[in-house]
């Protein structure tokens, strides 16, 4: 089984990476959904309300997700704590999905924000890292009505793009067309496979 990171920066092209993966038969997760979803579970609420408060949550007992956004990015002790709350969940639902794969399927591809930040990149056999310039990110990121001031937070979170770019095994340039994004995916597919074992592993 080859474990594969996909990472990069904010609105870089993750998700859009992760899907043409996914269009050319491989298995992929999105770490983002799997914590969606863990944000809606009882136990996990509970921890979130002992470290942030009851001022975090809706009248109907909902996450209020931009004020925790609003507060985390702001504090990094308070977001490293959320981390440390979520990110084993993550890794035992990314445990849990690859015990049940098909034999015969033997990449799983996983989109991660946070994989350089948090020292997981052991955890993965390989790692890719999706880049654009900073603007043409923040731009894109606008266009889907994400404010440049929350936009410009986040970066601040996160390593330095230039750095994750020197540590990656593969790395995409999403500053172009969607054509040239989707030339450089089957580039690194083929390569996947053939590590591999194309199904012979």
């Amino acid at each position: 089984m080859l474990l594969v990171a996909l990472t990069g920066n904010y609105g870089m092209g993750k998700s859009t990476v992760l899907s043409m993966f996914g269009k050319l038969g491989l298995d992929t997760l999105d770490a983002d959904r799997i914590v969606e979803s863990f944000l809606k579970e009882k136990e996990v609420l509970e921890k979130i309300k002992e470290l942030m408060g009851d001022h975090v949550f809706n009248k109907n007992g909902s996450l209020n997700k931009k004020k925790v956004a609003d507060i985390i990015f702001k504090s990094d002790s308070l977001r490293r704590s959320l981390e440390d709350i979520l990110h084993p969940l993550v890794f035992e639902r990314i445990k849990d999905f690859s015990d049940k794969m098909n034999v015969k399927n033997k990449i799983l591809v996983i989109a991660a924000p946070l994989i350089y930040e948090r020292g997981y990149e052991d955890r993965f056999n390989r790692t890719i890292v999706v880049h654009t310039k900073k603007e043409i990110a923040l731009n894109r990121l606008e266009k889907n009505g994400v404010p440049k001031e929350e936009a410009v937070l986040r970066f601040k979170s996160q390593l330095p793009i230039e750095e994750k770019v020197k540590r990656a095994d593969f790395i995409i340039d999403n500053n172009g067309t969607i054509e040239n994004t989707m030339a450089q995916v089957e580039m690194i597919y083929k390569k996947l496979l053939n590590e591999a074992g194309d199904g012979d592993n």
